[in-house]
């Protein structure tokens, strides 16, 4: 009896338990070092400190120019003549450049316009090295809580086995029951194996997202929480439209092509030259000079294909900017959908599949002990809490991965946070036992014309008026292991 009570405690383990290892790692500290110190996101920064220098360039003056000649008479040296011949002379003269009033300001809107592109894209790549740190460190305490179940549950196939080899040691038992217990134990020694080897890949992964060394120590993410998913689909459409940085960017872009279209259909306006002069010649007076060069722009039809080909551009980026917001609007959706689905696959396993499962391998636990069911039916009903604990963690983190894909896609979070339990509260465990300490004081021992079983909180209660001989004496032994198991959890 007391080795059922103890199985009774390890199925009252709801959630795993077992202590984090110092020192831990939150999620936010993980995105915080990322940011800090990935190279992706740092060779974007960069590029974008570099294109907001490109403006005031563009927006400048070509650079003047020095020119010094002399003109000579009789010889070709300098000097020759110069003071003697009104033409010879030695002179300076400084030319600038000066283009039609606009065209400047225009190219370095046309600048400023790419400059802000590259700041969204400074975004794009901090949301999405974001969004693949949370997916690595997700998918990192996937791991660990899987881990968890894993122990748990071999530590409870254990006492299982204890229990099959205490009654095969007194022939009540075939010894095939000891073998399917020990072989179950070795399955879950490589699955336990291949959890581990997942968690060095999810590490190798965090670490380079954090832009930590291979040899860097990890510490243990926080438990994976259920969290509250509200948003509809049309809101986080409207927030994508509103804040995704990926669609900013390429407004920007269809804006840069605008402008440089205009900027084509003002080459059609002629640009100008400046140029002042001093000669000097000798006793002579100084000659000074001033001209004005206006460039006349005569290949009109080169301009008119520059004005097509900036044209043509400006409507390819507007198809490429409502072809992104397309394939955005569909990947939200299908997120969308994945997010909502994981997240209701979690609640039911929660809420429902596992406790029902869990009362199932009590129920079997109970029947064994009296001989009611064979070893089998025990495994059966333990092999299948092992996997819907697992399956729980694999829609808990899929849930979580989605989020973390939407939030980078939409460019601002999505309202989930996690609602944390309050310290003073009991833990999961604790919650856990109390409430089956409640059912087994509320057990009620059935008789052959009624047999009640009791599922989860949430569940109904079921009553079958025609109770077989096995059932009314399962039901009994059920009730009796509740009265003893409770002597040993509830006190």
């Amino acid at each position: 009896m007391r080795v059922v009570c103890v199985v009774l405690m390890g199925l009252a383990a709801v959630a795993p338990a077992g202590a984090q290892p110092a020192p831990s790692l939150t999620l936010h500290e993980a995105v915080a070092e990322a940011t800090a110190n990935n190279p992706e996101i740092a060779a974007a920064r960069l590029g974008y400190d570099a294109a907001k220098l490109r403006p005031l360039q563009d927006r400048s003056l070509p650079d003047p120019m020095v020119s010094a000649g002399y003109s000579s008479i009789g010889r070709p040296w300098p000097g020759a003549g110069i003071g003697r011949e009104p033409t010879a002379n030695i002179g300076v003269m400084v030319s600038q450049a000066v283009p039609y009033p606009g065209k400047r300001q225009l190219r370095g809107d046309i600048a400023s316009r790419v400059a802000e592109a590259e700041g969204r894209s400074v975004d794009v790549v901090t949301l999405d090295v974001t969004g693949r740190v949370k997916q690595a460190y997700y998918r990192l305490a996937y791991t660990y809580e899987v881990e968890d179940v894993l122990t748990r549950n071999r530590d409870l196939l254990h006492t299982l086995l204890a229990v099959s080899e205490s009654r095969y040691s007194v022939g009540s038992a075939a010894q095939q029951d000891v073998i399917k217990a020990q072989t179950q134990l070795s399955i879950l020694e490589l699955q336990l194996e291949r959890v581990r080897q997942e968690r060095w890949t999810r590490e190798g992964e965090l670490k380079a997202l954090m832009g930590r060394g291979y040899d860097a120590v990890l510490g243990r993410p926080d438990v994976l929480e259920a969290t509250p998913f509200t948003l509809s689909l049309d809101e986080i459409l409207a927030a994508a439209q509103a804040h995704s940085p990926a669609l900013q960017r390429d407004k920007l872009l269809v804006e840069r092509s605008n402008l440089s279209v205009e900027a084509a259909r003002r080459e059609y306006k002629p640009d100008f030259g400046i140029s002042g002069g001093y000669y000097f010649q000798g006793s002579m007076p100084p000659m000074y000079e001033f001209r004005v060069d206006v460039q006349l722009p005569l290949q009109r039809a080169k301009r008119a294909a520059a004005v097509a080909e900036q044209q043509a551009s400006a409507n390819a980026a507007s198809r490429t900017y409502e072809a992104d917001r397309l394939s955005l609007q569909g990947r939200l959706t299908e997120e969308y959908q994945a997010t909502a689905t994981s997240a209701r696959l979690a609640l039911l396993y929660r809420e429902t599949v596992l406790p029902q499962a869990r009362l199932a391998l009590e129920s079997s636990l109970a029947s064994y002990r009296t001989g009611g069911v064979d070893f089998l039916s025990v495994l059966t009903n333990f092999g299948t809490v092992l996997e819907y604990e697992m399956t729980y963690y694999d829609e808990l983190t899929a849930y979580h991965v989605a989020v973390s894909r939407l939030e980078a896609m939409a460019g601002t979070a999505v309202a989930h946070e996690a609602h944390h339990e309050n310290p003073e509260a009991p833990g999961a465990a604790a919650v856990a036992r109390r409430d089956l300490c409640r059912r087994l004081r509320h057990a009620r021992h059935p008789s052959v014309g009624r047999l009640t079983r009791r599922g989860p909180a949430t569940g109904p209660v079921l009553r079958r008026p025609h109770a077989s001989a096995i059932q009314v004496r399962h039901a009994r032994d059920r009730t009796r292991l509740r009265h003893d198991a409770g002597a040993g959890i509830c006190r």
